[in-house]
């Protein structure tokens, strides 16, 4: 058990706890399914963890806030797994509520340094009598038995919108909790945003990897249309389940067009596009993280056509440039300054 979470780890010692028909929410390792005494539902906001969930005939898996299989007052204990952004944990227990049946036990676990001093704090507001039962390894487990039951809970009431601008040309970015630079747009992305409007892409379709809330995709639409430009159709990609929802909605109120995709990388993606652009992320919780990046830069050249455009923005000490070189292809630096850099890389 060496390689679970600390989590669920603890899960597991807790095991009794489980009774009737059990929902985990926030589970992130396929190998504590098959440990657990009972089955029901195992949902994943991340879409690589919830493909390695699948297996087990006795568990069903669900991708995010919005599957179906998450149904109202179907689960007599509701195991909540903290979320990486506090801001997300309010989330996770109202669905929590939503989906736990009548008398039905709530358990809140996670290790000190995600956050779960904090988190008891979000579960005491709902379950003032909650109580911690277990403490070991730096991590700890609440359980809440007097619960209010929500009776309804839709994702879409916690959407919020907010507009943003650059080069003239605005649009609506929808938010969801857990969204990165929710309610603004960061600096990277503007400055990548900036390269488009100073050195066009030359595409008539364009890949958006870790395309968040659309941003990049739904504006470079608007900015096209707005120039009387010919528009190109932007598809997204995204390993979150929040993104990909907002990213969805953000294109339907912007007016673009393109598929937003849910995929762990390009793990899940199918097709070559003449170009690709991306902000990529480079943090796991608190640490820097660069290893999603460093697989999409092996993978990547195999989803761009020949003589196809790779556009990167990411921080300047970041050890990208030669990543890009050695499997895309020649790579220059558009723009720079003391925090980003712009990258373009031609596939041979």
């Amino acid at each position: 058990m060496s390689a679970l979470p600390k989590s669920h780890e603890a899960l597991l010692r807790n095991r009794s706890l489980l009774k009737g028909r059990v929902a985990l929410l926030g589970a992130s390792s396929g190998a504590l399914l098959p440990e657990l005494p009972s089955g029901g539902l195992a949902m994943s906001e991340h879409a690589g963890y919830a493909e390695e969930l699948a297996g087990p005939a006795n568990w069903q898996v669900g991708f995010g806030y919005d599957n179906p299989e998450l149904t109202a007052s179907s689960f007599d204990t509701v195991v909540v797994f903290l979320p990486k952004a506090r801001a997300e944990l309010d989330l996770r227990l109202a669905l929590a509520r939503w989906i736990a049946a009548p008398n039905a036990a709530l358990i809140l676990m996670g290790e000190k340094k995600e956050g779960i001093a904090g988190a008891v704090k979000q579960l005491k507001s709902i379950d003032r009598d909650a109580a911690k039962v277990d403490s070991a390894r730096h991590c700890q487990v609440w359980v809440a038995s007097s619960l209010a039951p929500l009776s309804h809970f839709d994702v879409a009431d916690w959407m919020q919108w907010h507009s943003i601008t650059n080069a003239g040309s605005t649009v609506e970015v929808c938010g969801l909790p857990g969204i990165f630079s929710q309610g603004e747009l960061d600096a990277g992305t503007s400055m990548l945003l900036d390269s488009l409007v100073n050195t066009p892409l030359k595409a008539n379709r364009v890949l958006d990897f870790a395309c968040g809330a659309g941003v990049i995709g739904s504006w470079h639409q608007t900015w096209q249309r707005d120039q009387g430009r010919p528009v190109a159709p932007v598809d997204g990609v995204d390993v979150q389940s929040q993104a990909v929802i907002c990213a969805r909605a953000t294109y339907e109120r912007a007016g673009a067009t393109g598929e937003i995709i849910a995929s762990d990388g390009l793990a899940g993606v199918e097709g070559v596009w003449p170009a690709i652009v991306t902000n990529p992320p480079f943090h796991a919780g608190v640490r820097t993280d660069t290893s999603m990046t460093e697989d999409f830069l092996r993978s990547v050249a195999r989803h761009l056509k020949t003589r196809g455009e790779l556009r990167l923005v990411a921080n300047t000490f970041l050890p990208y440039e030669n990543l890009i070189k050695r499997f895309v292809g020649p790579v220059e630096r558009l723009t720079e300054d003391r925090r980003f850099t712009v990258y373009r890389a031609t596939r041979r």
